[in-house]
C-alpha cells in the first residue's frame, strides 16, 4: 500500500482529521520516539493517530508541535463532506485559509 492510498481517519461525530502518520513518515520518526521524548504513552498517541481522540489538550498539541517542528495545521485539519453532485465522488473538502 502506498502513501497515497492511507486517508486519514475521522470519526464519525466529527469532521477532524489527524494527519500524525504522515507528519513522523516526513521527520523519519517513529511512534515510539515520539512517546518518548513528548512522555505520552504510545497507547494514547495511538488513539490519536487513528482518529479516535474525543479531545487534546493544548499543552499536549505544544509538545508534538516543539519535537515535530511543525504547526497545528500539520497535525490536525477540518474536513467537510462535499453537497451532494459538488464533486461527483462525495470526497470530503480539506478546508483551508
Amino acid at each position: 500500500m502506498s502513501l497515497s492510498d492511507k486517508k486519514p481517519v475521522a470519526a464519525p461525530s466529527h469532521a477532524i482529521e489527524i494527519h500524525l502518520d504522515e507528519v513522523l513518515i516526513a521527520r523519519d520518526m517513529t511512534l515510539t520516539e515520539l512517546a518518548d521524548r513528548a512522555e505520552i504513552t504510545i497507547a494514547n498517541l495511538s488513539i490519536l493517530k487513528n482518529g479516535h481522540a474525543r479531545a487534546i489538550r493544548f499543552s499536549t498539541l505544544t509538545k508534538l508541535c516543539e519535537i515535530l517542528s511543525c504547526q497545528p495545521g500539520d497535525l490536525i485539519t477540518y474536513s467537510r463532506a462535499a453537497p451532494p453532485g459538488e464533486t461527483g465522488h462525495g470526497h470530503a473538502e480539506r478546508v483551508t485559509r
